[in-house]
């Protein structure tokens, strides 16, 4: 069965004034603890109960906490920021629909982080490439030209992640 639904500009208000809670919170919290939140709620959540379309929003959420993690990858602001935000939602368990209500609580947050996901797209997606990609890299050499290369490669993935992420935001102007 597929339901679908029109979110009005008072719905989207309503989620751009929650958003701008996270905001708040990531700006006076350390990012080990709003990871950590992050990690609690994942692991605290009714999330086996939840329908399918809310189980892979939160299965991506997964993926952005390993990205942020990823020393390698070493995501740069204002990127790490947005990100952050979309954990710091997920944790808020006063979020639109609180989180312990049956079938429903977690509705809130798959469609916040459908939209946050959509943002992230291209940032998810350099991400991927590099997870990819740094594998590819050979391990002859030495570890310096091995680190220089994987550094190569993030350098050229993030460059492109700004550029993309650019036309983007020029593109909804």
């Amino acid at each position: 069965m597929r339901i679908s639904f029109e979110l009005e500009e008072a719905d989207i208000a309503r989620f751009h004034a929650a958003l701008a809670r996270s905001r708040r919170a990531v700006d006076c919290a350390d990012e080990v603890d709003i990871i950590e939140a992050a990690k609690y709620a994942l692991d605290h959540l009714p999330i086996a109960s939840a329908p399918a379309y809310v189980r892979k929003q939160m299965a991506e959420v997964q993926t952005l906490i390993v990205m942020l993690e990823d020393e390698t990858w070493a995501l740069p602001q204002p990127e790490r920021g947005d990100v952050l935000e979309t954990l710091s939602y997920l944790s808020d368990p006063d979020d639109l629909i609180p989180d312990h209500i049956e079938v429903i609580g977690l509705l809130d947050d798959a469609i916040m982080l459908e939209l946050l996901l959509h943002k992230l797209r291209v940032v998810r997606k350099a991400y991927a490439d590099f997870r990819a990609r740094r594998g590819e890299v050979p391990r002859d050499g030495s570890r310096q030209a091995r680190a220089r290369a994987v550094a190569e490669l993030r350098a050229r993935l993030q460059a492109r992640m700004r550029r993309a992420r650019m036309r983007a935001v020029t593109k909804a102007c």
